[in-house]
């Protein structure tokens, strides 16, 4: 029968361990939560920009139909 080891013991034993093991665990992770977070950023930026291009492109797409639409009709006229 294994003799009573009272839970402070084992407490007092086991924190420094823990202590050695998460402490680089949870930099680690917060490291690349950090990273993600900043790909992410980039990412968006990114996407935004290509939506800014896009939306410019069709307005102008747009512009220059509308001009020639009117040319025709006036010359029509």
């Amino acid at each position: 029968m294994l003799p009573a080891v009272p839970p402070f013991l084992v407490g007092v034993i086991a924190a420094p361990l823990a202590k050695r093991v998460a402490k680089p665990l949870v930099r680690g992770v917060i490291k690349t939560s950090v990273g993600l977070t900043l790909e992410v950023k980039r990412a968006v930026i990114e996407a935004g920009e290509e939506v800014q291009c896009l939306t410019a492109e069709a307005a102008a797409a747009k512009l220059a139909s509308s001009a020639r639409t009117r040319g025709a009709e006036s010359t029509a006229s």
